[in-house]
């Protein structure tokens, strides 16, 4: 996958978006891919971009009379007019938000469990710090949390049965090899302390939560030439039975490096445990979410 940069999903129908050389691809459950969004109306992300993308469930914010749609498709788009850009099942894609001038749109993520409004989250960094904005299915737009470390890739909304941080916002920091927790109080905090190399291109950035079902996990491996870590342009897959055997249960959080995506699993409940079970090939860079689907 050329470019590949970020896979969202499954979709209603189990296939994935991928996000690879500024457009966009569904991977069928067959592992066969197909250009889409493509045409009058399509998509086409900005040269140099890193356009993460994620998909909404489709549930109505909280107190409103709008819904995201299902398996609609939302990607950042960073640039001189930051942006957020919907895209819809049927491959029609349109701006859908503003984001503050100036910010420079890192991460995105959708809230499930309804702690922030159903809304999605969606990481800027402006000078010197961080924001957390919250983005409703009206396409207004809100600060959660101000400050924060400088989080950037994939980023996921914990579910309800993670400890006491259940529903909230999950985000690695390469730079620092932490992996923080921001709350809907728009409090910050460190959840668990990687263990792996740190720094730019090398530390923590990709994040996913194991689904109730057995399910194996993909991640993104983009060619990055002369890098530390060049990657392989590639899609990385951990099957379910090795997740099985690596102890892996539902809810479980696996955070993966940019460098040689070296991979920990987070499980909370009274207290939370780290455990290193997994890494891809030395020279992979690793880049967006770790989704799961049925085997």
């Amino acid at each position: 996958m050329p470019g590949v940069i970020d896979l969202a999903g499954p979709r209603t129908d189990g296939s994935f978006l991928v996000a690879a050389g500024r457009r966009l691809f569904v991977l069928g459950r067959d592992g066969a891919l197909s250009p889409f969004a493509r045409g009058a109306g399509g998509y086409v992300a900005a040269a140099g971009d890193e356009p993460y993308l994620v998909i909404a469930d489709g549930d109505a914010a909280r107190g409103g009379h709008c819904a995201f749609g299902r398996d609609a498709a939302f990607a950042i788009a960073p640039g001189r007019h930051p942006a957020i850009i919907m895209i819809s099942p049927q491959g029609q894609a349109r701006q859908f938000a503003s984001l503050p001038p100036g910010s420079a749109p890192s991460g995105i993520a959708f809230d499930a469990t309804g702690r922030f409004g159903h809304r999605l989250l969606v990481t800027a960094r402006r000078g010197g710090g961080t924001t957390v904005l919250g983005i409703g299915c009206d396409g207004r737009t809100s600060t959660v949390a101000a400050g924060i470390p400088p989080v950037e890739g994939g980023m996921a909304v914990a579910p309800a049965t993670f400890g006491e941080f259940g529903g909230d916002l999950i985000a690695p920091d390469e730079n620092s090899g932490l992996v923080y927790v921001v709350a809907p109080s728009g409090k910050v905090a460190i959840l668990a302390r990687s263990g792996l190399s740190a720094g730019r291109d090398i530390g923590v950035e990709s994040a996913g939560f194991a689904p109730a079902a057995a399910a194996a996990a993909y991640l993104a491996d983009r060619f990055a030439p002369g890098n530390s870590h060049p990657g392989d342009d590639v899609i990385l897959r951990i099957p379910a039975a090795a997740l099985a055997r690596a102890g892996i249960q539902p809810g479980d959080l696996l955070v993966a490096t940019e460098g040689g995506a070296k991979t920990i699993d987070v499980r909370c409940a009274a207290t939370c445990v780290v455990r290193y079970v997994a890494a891809g090939p030395a020279i992979a860079h690793a880049e967006g979410h770790i989704v799961f689907a049925p085997s």
